[in-house]
């Protein structure tokens, strides 16, 4: 069992899904907020429908809340999440150094150690998932990007802890989109690739250009030589600056 939170927690030893388990209670009236944690998923998932390797030793957690205002605000909750991770990481080990890659991964050295993944799971009133998924004791083999770890001293506990008085904080900044001002600027400090190249790979389009900032609704902005900036809210996006950093560290 997990403890050490401001927030009630519900422990599972093995489960399809955490965000999946929030979509459940949430159907069945629950509004939160509380943490649900499991020491194993068996259908972990990550963005755009990838699956998340969910073996035992790391942190599988999902944070359900509700929200006053309608599921448009929900868009924010990754960059909301995000920091929050960023904060945990800097308050256990500064020394890491973690850089935030848009949308909501968390990189060391390039490498990633944790997932976000917020969800609308009810409306009327909206109620929000946001699944972390953070590697503590050890990075899933075969991954197709470079994976890292927190390390075998820290303890799930101490994690979820600090994970929660920090998530708590940054929605409280937020404001259900009324703070989400400060938050893009907090974000941007921390954000790998900024005014760096960047690729996007739209469908059967690939724009090209540098990493102009964020849009008020999150999207990143792509700065094509041209001058024209182009919102980007989905898909596969490259950095230059990881690919660099990647090559250092190979």
């Amino acid at each position: 069992m997990i403890l050490g939170t401001g927030h009630p927690v519900r422990h599972y030893d093995r489960i399809d899904s955490t965000n999946l388990e929030a979509r459940r209670l949430a159907g069945d009236g629950e509004g939160g907020p509380l943490w649900l944690v499991a020491d194993m998923q068996t259908g972990g998932r990550g963005r755009l429908g990838r699956s998340w390797t969910s073996e035992p030793g790391n942190l599988y957690a999902t944070f359900l809340f509700p929200i006053a205002d309608g599921p448009q605000a929900a868009a924010q909750v990754s960059f909301v999440a995000a920091l929050a991770v960023h904060d945990t990481v800097m308050k256990l080990k500064p020394g890491l150094a973690p850089r935030i890659k848009w949308p909501n991964d968390v990189l060391i050295g390039g490498a990633k150690f944790c997932g976000v993944l917020p969800e609308v799971v009810a409306t009327n009133p909206t109620r929000i998932a946001i699944g972390c998924g953070v590697n503590v004791a050890h990075a899933p083999e075969g991954t197709p990007y470079p994976v890292t770890a927190l390390g075998r001293d820290l303890t799930l506990d101490t994690v979820l802890g600090v994970l929660d008085l920090h998530l708590t904080r940054r929605l409280a900044q937020w404001d259900e989109g009324r703070g989400f001002a400060p938050i893009r600027q907090e974000w941007a400090q921390r954000a790998l690739g900024l005014g760096a190249g960047v690729t996007a790979a739209l469908g059967d389009r690939r724009l090209t250009g540098t990493f102009d900032g964020l849009a008020p609704d999150g999207a990143l902005i792509l700065k094509q030589a041209d001058g024209t900036l182009t919102p980007i809210h989905a898909g596969e996006v490259s950095f230059a600056e990881l690919e660099a950093l990647r090559r250092t560290t190979a």
